[in-house]
């Protein structure tokens, strides 16, 4: 089986679940907290709290990034990661800042507090925990879709040829 190379943001979300980790934040890349949305890095701390990290490449990856505030309804902190070459002064002021390369991190500048609802923070947790599992069920049973939707027709155990 032939591994498909990362793409310069997943090199940049590799780094900085690495560094994260060692906060002891659990995290996910590619998360998707409601249709239409989705993280780059999405991490869940020792004390329960929740940040959103935005990876980006380049320029034109900022710039065509027009999502990234609907994210901040769903984290208690958002961060953006960049390579130590990216433009900063292009990163609004009022987000974290975290500069990364694929094998590691570090924390520049902390984003502002948001807390959110103990109901929304529910939900996410519970979501990214089934998220989780999922995905580590679909990487040691390749015959079961990590992004299947279980609730749909096709999904059930009828839908199945023995």
């Amino acid at each position: 089986m032939t591994e498909i190379p990362l793409q310069p943001g997943q090199l940049l979300a590799r780094g900085v679940a690495r560094h994260l980790r060692r906060h002891d934040f659990a995290s996910l890349e590619e998360f998707v907290p409601e249709r239409g949305l989705r993280t780059d890095v999405y991490a869940i701390g020792p004390k329960g709290e929740i940040w959103v990290v935005e990876c980006k490449s380049s320029r034109a990856d900022y710039l065509s990034d027009h999502k990234w505030q609907g994210y901040r309804a769903y984290c208690d902190r958002f961060f953006w990661a960049v390579d130590a070459a990216f433009p900063v002064e292009l990163l609004p002021e009022e987000t974290g800042l975290i500069i990364a390369d694929s094998y590691d991190a570090e924390i520049v500048r902390m984003g502002p507090e948001q807390k959110l609802a103990a109901a929304r923070r529910r939900k996410m947790t519970l979501k990214f925990a089934r998220d989780t599992a999922r995905r580590l069920q679909g990487y040691r049973d390749p015959g079961v879709s990590a992004f299947s939707d279980p609730s749909s027709p096709s999904s059930g155990p009828a839908s199945r040829q023995p």
